[in-house]
């Protein structure tokens, strides 16, 4: 069993059950999870250029940590299974 980088209306895992071959749901799922991981890369490169800023405000520090904290969950709930 696949775990998919989504989850149901009401929170719950999804999971594709296949013998390996690809197909569309594995196609979109592979795709899905390599924006993701697209963004987490973006959010770390304006994550480090803003360490370098002195002047940037907290709020804007607080929402990239929100947006981190999200790619990273994202990142690691596929990871884990």
């Amino acid at each position: 069993m696949r775990l998919l980088p989504w989850t149901t209306p009401d929170d719950r895992s999804c999971f594709l059950i296949t013998d390996g071959a690809g197909g569309p749901v594995s196609d979109l799922a592979d795709s899905i999870e390599e924006m993701q991981l697209d963004i987490g890369e973006e959010l770390l490169r304006h994550a480090r250029a803003m360490h370098a800023d002195p002047k940037v405000p907290d709020r804007e520090f607080r929402y990239l940590s929100r947006r981190l904290a999200e790619a990273l969950g994202d990142a690691l709930r596929v990871a884990r299974n």
